[in-house]
Order: structure tokens, then sequence, then C-alpha cells
């Protein structure tokens, strides 16, 4: 008999990146969801006795997931599975009834053997289904040997910037787990909860930049970082928009004192993007198998509009690829907005490297 799975994940790459990561020989009858209400009609619905739920998604999130599922007595074993890797967050979905809680990306070892644990299968049930498995794929690999194979090309690509659904799906989700790993490190020096939002990934022209950066920030003064990186094929900018109304809340967390003073606003800006963009990078990278070059971070303006800081600064006059990420702190008054501006001429090796993780 097969079991009910669920698959919550507002990205479409992530729910096909679980699905294969389900053991092969586990007898499943799996069912998708792309936010929290739609998991919970699947649930109620009887067809989610194992339930993978990711954390950010719109509409619903997670935790609102399992605080239903709590609330009405819904018959599912929740596992989380999440780029959100903060301590808390673990600690608050088990409160709320997680089974586990593993991070973003995941691997089959890590599925089957919380499984094995949980006694939601049998070992000795996986290792003869496996042994069968492995036994099918040696003879359809004989018969494979002697069919002449045909070699997979990439499609050209073409000149033209184009953002189709499955590659914003795509860079949305490494935007995700980057994301999350940056907010990671943020709560754990400074002991605190850090709110995070879906990614927005967008194609912006040099006008609709402009009508970004004033969206991304609608605070009347900001102070500006900005970082370059650079790798094969790959290059842009990181905007780092610190809201001034958060300097006295982050000051105190960062144990600084006197933060009225100009050196000590600037060492706080200076800190808090080295963290959130150095780390955002790094998870960026990893997942695409690049490494990035990191220029010095600049101070753009301080205490200024984002007009000023706009006409202040020479901004790229070329179409972006944008993905824009708004950080807040739980119970502080700190918010700050990260923008990763992608060079018009890096898309086809963006395309190229998250190739890998469509196919």
């Amino acid at each position: 008999m097969s079991v009910s799975v669920l698959i919550c994940d507002d990205s479409n790459l992530a729910r096909k990146q679980m699905a294969r990561t389900l053991p092969p020989y586990w007898n499943v009858d799996v069912s998708f969801a792309s936010n929290g209400a739609e998991g919970l009609d699947v649930i109620r619905a009887g067809k989610g006795s194992i339930v993978f739920l990711d954390l950010n998604m719109p509409v619903m999130d997670g935790y609102h997931v399992l605080e239903a599922i709590q609330k009405e007595q819904l018959n599912a074993l929740v596992i989380v599975v999440s780029g959100d890797i903060q301590a808390e967050a673990h600690q608050r979905v088990t409160t709320l009834g997680a089974l586990a809680f593993i991070k973003k990306p995941v691997t089959s070892q890590q599925i089957e053997a919380i499984l094995i644990n949980y006694g939601i299968v049998e070992k000795d049930e996986f290792a003869q289904a496996e042994a069968q498995l492995i036994a099918q794929k040696n003879a359809e690999k004989r018969q494979q040997e002697l069919i002449k194979s045909i070699p997979d090309t990439l499609p050209a690509l073409g000149a033209e910037l184009d953002l189709s659904p499955e590659f914003r799906d795509a860079l949305q989700e490494v935007a995700n787990v980057a994301m999350g790993q940056a907010a990671e490190l943020l709560a754990r020096l400074l002991d605190v909860f850090v709110l995070l939002p879906v990614p927005n990934v967008n194609i912006l022209e040099a006008s609709e930049l402009t009508m970004a950066l004033s969206a991304a920030s609608e605070q009347a003064s900001i102070s500006t970082v900005c970082q370059g990186f650079i790798c094969a094929g790959i290059s842009g900018e990181a905007l780092l928009l610190f809201h001034d109304s958060s300097f006295d809340d982050m000051a105190k967390l960062m144990g600084i004192e006197n933060q009225d003073s100009n050196f000590q606003e600037k060492e706080i800006l200076m800190d808090t993007a080295n963290i959130l963009i150095g780390a955002f990078l790094q998870g960026f990278s990893q997942q695409l198998n690049v490494s990035f070059s990191q220029g010095h971070p600049s101070v753009l303006g301080q205490h200024s509009t984002v007009q000023e800081m706009i006409n202040a600064n020479n901004f790229r006059k070329q179409k972006t690829v944008a993905i824009e990420i708004n950080y807040q702190i739980e119970h502080h008054n700190v918010q700050c907005d990260l923008l990763l501006l992608f060079t018009e001429k890096s898309l086809p090796s963006l395309l190229n490297s998250l190739s890998y993780l469509i196919d």
C-alpha cells in the first residue's frame, strides 16, 4: 500500500529537488502544493500523511500550517525543509509539532535516515527494495549499452535578456537558501530572530531600477553600502540599504555606545553589510558551484534619500537581473534591504549554472 506524501514549497525547483530525494524504492503517492493554504487543503483531503514543509511561502507560511495541523488535529507527520536555518526557527517548528528539521538543499541520504530513525519505514524493507532496484537498473544499463547514445546539449542562448518562469523560480530558490544562511549568521552573532521574506526576482530597465530602489526603502532617510562581485561570466554588485531608524537598536544589539557619532554609525553599517552580503554571496556561489571575487565595500551615502543616493552615484544604464530581500529583526526596530544586481551580460552564465539544478 502506498504512503501519501505532500511536498509543500512555493518553489517549483525546490519541489522537484525534494521529489528526487525520495527513495525510489519507497512506495509513495506524491502530491504538491505551492503555499501553505494549498498544502492544508491536501492534508485535510487525506493526501498528506507525510509532509515535507517549507517555511517561507506566500499566502500562508510553514509556521501557520503547523499551527493549523495542531489546532485541527490533522493526521500528518511534518518534516520541515527550509533555507531558514536559524536555531530559533528549529526550536519554533519543533514546539509546533514538526517531526524533524533539515536545511536546504537536502540529500536522499538525509531523507532515508529520517524515515528510518522515526520508524516511518523499516530498514530491512528499504534494503530489499534497493537491491531489487539496483538489479533492475543494471539490466536496463546493459540494454542501453546496445543503443548508440546521443549526447544532450544545452540550447543556444540568445542575446535577448529573458527571464523564463523556470529560470526565475530557480534563481529565487537559490536566493532563498543563501538568504537563510545570511540570516542564520546574523541571528547567531546578535542572538536574535530574523524575519525572512520570499525573495523577489525581476529584470529591470535602468528607469525601473530607480523605482525598485525607492520601493525597497520607503524610509525618508537611508544609508547605503555597495560591494562588487565577479567570477567567470557573472558579475554584479550588492547594495545594502540600511534604514536610518534602525541605527539605535542595531547599536544596542552590537554593544556599541555613542552610536550618534558618524564613525560609530559607519561601523554599524559596514559590519551589517559584511555579514549579510558576505554570507549571502557565499551561499549563492556554493549552490552554483562558482567562486566570487569580492571588491571592497564602499559607502554610497549616509542619511540620504534614495533619489539623492542615485543622483550621487553612477548606476548602470542597462537592464539588470535583480534579487531583492528585506531583512527584519523580530522585536527590534531594525530593517534593511539587500539588492543583488547582475549585469545583463551575466545572464547566459547564470542560466548555464542554474541548468544543472533545473535538469
